[in-house]
This record gives C-alpha cells, sequence and structure tokens, in this order.
C-alpha cells in the first residue's frame, strides 16, 4: 500500500518538475525539485525503518542527494555552489557504493559473470566522456575526473549485485544506477560541451526515475545469502 501511494505521489512531483523544466518556471521549479528526494526518503524511512546498515547508507546518500540539489538550484545565483552540488552527489555515490558492498560481503564467493564486461564497458565510457570534455573543462578538470570515477565504481557495484540479491532489487537498483549515469552525463555534456533543447527535462527526468529506482530497489531487497548484517 505504501509503495502504490508513494510512488503515485512521487509522479505528480515528477510532472511537475519536468513541466517546470519544460516551460522554464523558475518558482514551480524551486517548489518541486527538493521534494523529489524528501518522498523517497519518507518512503525509505516507513517501509524499512531503517533497520539495516545498506537502508542507513542509501538514505544517508539520499540526504547529501537533496543537499545537491539545492545547492545546484541556486547555482543561477552563486556559481561556486556547482561545485558544492557536485561535492554532495559525490558523497551521495559514496554512500550507495558503500550500501551495494555490503550485498558483496554477504556472499564474496559467488563470482558476477558479469563484472569483467561490466569494468570494460562503464571503464570505456566514462573515460570517453571525459575526455571528449576535458579540452572544455578548464579548471574543473579534477572534480569532474574524480566524479567520472566515483560513478563509474557505483554502476559497476551495482552490477556485482547480481546473484547475491533477488533478482528484483538488483533490476532495479542497476536501472536506476544506469539512469545516473545518463543525467549526469547529459548534465556534464550540456553545461560543458554544447547545451542543448530541453537539456533540463531530461537530465531531471533521468535523475528522478534513477532516485525512484534505487530507493524501491532497497525496500524490496532480499539478500540470497545472508552473511552480514541485513
Amino acid at each position: 500500500m505504501k509503495t502504490k501511494l508513494f510512488s503515485f505521489i512521487f509522479f505528480l512531483v515528477f510532472v511537475v518538475q519536468l513541466y517546470a523544466e519544460y516551460v522554464g518556471n523558475t518558482q514551480l521549479r524551486s517548489f518541486s525539485k527538493p521534494l523529489i528526494v524528501v518522498i523517497l526518503l519518507i518512503w525509505l524511512y516507513l517501509e524499512t525503518n531503517l533497520k539495516g546498515r545498506f537502508h542507513k547508507r542509501i538514505f544517508t546518500g539520499l540526504i547529501f542527494a537533496w543537499l545537491g540539489d539545492v545547492l545546484l538550484m541556486m547555482q543561477s545565483e552563486h556559481p561556486s555552489f556547482f561545485i558544492y552540488g557536485l561535492v554532495a552527489f559525490l558523497v551521495c555515490h559514496i554512500f550507495y557504493i558503500r550500501a551495494f558492498t555490503l550485498d558483496h560481503k554477504s556472499n564474496p564467493k559467488h563470482k558476477t559473470p558479469y563484472f569483467l564486461w561490466a569494468v570494460g564497458v562503464f571503464a570505456i565510457f566514462c573515460s570517453g566522456l571525459f575526455f571528449y570534455l576535458q579540452p572544455m573543462l578548464g579548471a574543473m578538470q579534477f572534480p569532474v575526473l574524480m566524479y567520472a570515477i566515483i560513478i563509474t565504481v557505483m554502476a559497476i557495484m551495482a552490477v556485482n549485485r547480481y546473484g547475491k540479491v533477488n533478482i528484483f532489487s538488483f533490476k532495479l537498483i542497476l536501472y536506476g544506477a544506469l539512469s545516473f549515469l545518463l543525467s549526469d552525463s547529459a548534465l556534464a555534456v550540456n553545461k560543458f560541451a554544447q547545451p542543448f533543447p530541453q537539456a533540463g527535462a531530461l537530465i531531471m527526468a533521468s535523475y528522478m526515475v534513477a532516485q525512484y529506482l534505487i530507493v524501491y530497489g532497497t525496500i524490496a531487497r532480499k539478500l540470497v545469502v545472508t552473511r552480514t548484517e541485513i
């Protein structure tokens, strides 16, 4: 029941946010954007009571994501807030990685058959994107490189959950990680290389889908072998 209710509320915010992005309504966007993560935080807390380390780490990551959302909203007036927002999302991804690592520790002997493929594909994609952006990054080269590495590791660790958790949770979080890659890649291209029409709508749509799927996957998570605290 909670899943249907919060999914419906989230969908309403999703539509409002995309409408605000599409028409360029700054006031409406400032109202709806902070609600994205707030709804997910409440949903995650009510469904899990944060009883396990996995839940606590995802919850903490979401808090930093909310902070990143707020900081990025303010970058038009304070350009330096972009780097602060970047750092907030960097910490968010680190907490997601720490959560996904728990699933690996639950059954470390299980080898994910797609792991090496995932490492290769994600590494090629993110390094290719970075080298494409590099001439336009200027002083942002190091922060963007660090961010690219961390989000790549996050996606790889999402793949590494295969066979260690129920398949429904695995798919939700994997698709969430891929949506995060799409969102951040679109944001980087739009900001540093070539702005494109309705970039804000694409960035926010993929970001909202990513966070929703990661939270849903966290709520639905069941370990195949329990050798760590849940």
